[in-house]
């Protein structure tokens, strides 16, 4: 076993998209080679219905997959093919933009008024971006959980782990996405596929990932489960950790727990010309995209 070092840590930026959705960005718009195959990483999550309720109006996509993940709240989703849906705590969308789709999706909060959950974009390789539009709505009942001996809980979105394979499935990336929580204090070791880009994000708690970039800031003690835990940097809520080579990532929660999301995908290594939410490998085929679109021809003849 080769461990994965964490090789990054950063806080996810503060930012509006759609009608004025007020979220952080935990990566997005910058080298698309940071993360192959995944372009952007947006947690929406907010308490104050002022802050999301206008939602993401009709807006286009082409050439990417977008994934959605609820915690808290609803979201209602429809599109230009007549599909719509609302998707509740737990539940899951994988929507395969392919050749062109355009859709909107409405936040609205639960009896707290909360709205929490992520939005992943996936990139698509050249030969699948014309590929036809595809959803998978996921149910939270349908997503397999793992409880382990230790406590730890990993929800499995997409992939295999554990022995327990996602609802997810035919993604361009063959990607693992899991939501893992893990006790306070404790120290586990989880497997990831050698050859797949990979990082983890905190939403809940703080922790430590091995090997991370030198150390700064305080040390932390505290007596947890009747050991002393000594944790530097403990990274917390909104931290992205980008991990480099290995087999093996290791990570020891901190005094409260931790619960973060753990993404890996393969690479897909091709050039991208991206714009907004419509990503193409030359610029021939963004410019082509826009054309589409002022000319009412970005919506394309589904095959049936």
């Amino acid at each position: 076993m080769s461990l994965r070092p964490a090789i990054s840590t950063g806080a996810a930026t503060p930012t509006i998209e759609g009608a004025g959705v007020h979220l952080h960005r935990a990566f997005g718009f910058q080298d698309p080679k940071a993360h192959d195959p995944f372009l952007l990483f947006d947690d929406f999550r907010n308490d104050n219905p002022e802050a999301y309720y206008r939602g993401f109006p009709w807006h286009p996509h082409r050439g990417i997959e977008t994934i959605t993940y609820v915690l808290n709240g609803t979201v209602d989703h429809s599109d230009s093919l007549g599909n719509t849906g609302s998707l509740k705590a737990g539940d899951v969308q994988w929507m395969t933009a392919g050749s062109g789709i355009m859709h909107q999706e409405m936040p609205s909060g639960n009896s707290m008024g909360q709205m929490h959950g992520f939005q992943l974009w996936a990139n698509l390789p050249g030969s699948l971006k014309m590929t036809s539009p595809r959803y998978q709505d996921v149910v939270a009942k349908e997503i397999p959980e793992i409880i382990d001996d230790d406590g730890t809980r990993v929800r499995v979105i997409t992939g295999s782990f554990w022995g327990q394979t996602g609802p997810v499935d035919g993604i361009a990336a063959d990607p693992l996405y899991l939501d893992i929580s893990l006790p306070a204090g404790l120290r586990k070791a989880l497997k990831v596929d050698t050859y797949r880009n990979t990082f983890a994000y905190i939403f809940e708690g703080s922790g430590k990932f091995a090997d991370a970039s030198d150390p700064q800031g305080v040390l932390l003690e505290k007596e947890v489960l009747g050991q002393e835990l000594n944790i530097r940097d403990l990274s917390g809520n909104r931290t992205l950790v980008r991990f480099g080579t290995g087999d093996e990532i290791v990570v020891r929660a901190g005094p409260e727990g931790m619960r973060f999301l753990l993404v890996a995908g393969s690479p897909i290594r091709e050039p991208v010309a991206w714009h907004g939410p419509i990503v193409m490998n030359t610029q021939e085929e963004l410019h082509q995209a826009f054309n589409d679109l002022r000319n009412n021809q970005f919506i394309k003849p589904q095959d049936h």
